[in-house]
């Protein structure tokens, strides 16, 4: 992706260095099991609300330790900085776009930068969870560690992968200001937990498909290189909920699926990357 010399967003808070807390707490503790049930739940995009909530205590969420102020990463990391912060810019102006053809005012996320652990409107989460969005505050979070762990555990290396991860968070900012999110979230409370997570699934599907959007206005305006497709497109089918429980347990369970199959997520994103409008992206087929 050329990204060199071009606009960064002013919308990018850097809190790395800093702790943010207890960490994330799930059952009483966090060992490698539960790394692999959170990353299950919550990679690109869960709600993090459900292993979020009472994960760090009140005393601990109040005594956040802090580091010098002026963090200085490796040079990778710092270059990494910098490419999410030009690809949050990039989605600023495409969806400012579309949110103005259509009549309404699209109003920009933060992307926090975090190493480690960080305090979020939906609770304190470790790095383990992957990137998420936090509706509470309409903020972004990630980890850059991350970027390693989808070329290494992953096998989807390339900085388009990465920017495919930004988009897909932006995706769920773009369905928190429609209110979509919040029209699933309300259903947690009528559903058994296998029919909500058919909902679920619909909703990070539409974020697969939003991230196709940019990718699509990316392409427009010349700023894909060779390959970038081709980076995302892997990136979508790693994180495919069958292809991680086939890595972590060795076998698929359908109905605990949260954010769908590695064919749907590659899918959903190559079509708004071929529409490049929001109007392609009914995956719920109108039952909300």
């Amino acid at each position: 992706m050329q990204w060199k010399g071009r606009r960064a967003s002013r919308n990018v808070e850097d809190q790395r260095g800093r702790s943010g807390g207890g960490g994330l707490m799930v059952g009483g503790g966090l060992g490698v099991g539960g790394i692999v049930i959170v990353i299950i739940v919550m990679l690109l995009g869960g709600n993090p609300s459900d292993l979020l909530n009472g994960g760090a205590s009140t005393q601990q969420t109040q005594t956040q330790s802090q580091s010098a102020a002026n963090y200085q990463g490796p040079a990778e990391e710092e270059e990494l900085a910098d490419f999410v912060s030009v690809v949050l810019a990039d989605t600023e102006d495409v969806w400012g776009r579309i949110f103005q053809e259509n009549g309404m005012t699209y109003r920009n996320p933060k992307l926090v930068l975090f190493s480690g652990s960080v305090q979020s409107a939906c609770g304190t989460a470790s790095s383990a969870v992957g990137p998420f969005y936090c509706p509470g505050d309409e903020k972004l979070y990630i980890d850059l560690s991350f970027y390693d762990e989808l070329k290494q555990q992953f096998n989807a290396p390339g900085d388009f992968a990465m920017a495919y991860v930004v988009a897909h968070e932006v995706g769920h900012h773009v369905q928190n200001l429609l209110g979509t999110s919040g029209k699933v979230d309300r259903l947690r409370q009528t559903l058994s937990k296998t029919e909500y997570n058919k909902y679920s699934v619909k909703l990070e599907l539409q974020a697969d498909y939003y991230a196709g959007v940019w990718a699509h206005y990316e392409q427009g305006q010349n700023l894909l290189e060779q390959g970038d497709l081709d980076e995302a497109l892997t990136a979508a089918s790693a994180v495919g909920d069958d292809s991680i429980q086939l890595q972590s347990q060795g076998y698929v369970v359908p109905d605990s699926f949260t954010h769908g199959t590695s064919e749907q997520r590659k899918s959903w994103f190559y079509k708004g990357f071929q529409s490049g409008t929001i109007e392609g992206g009914d995956t719920f087929g109108g039952s909300l």
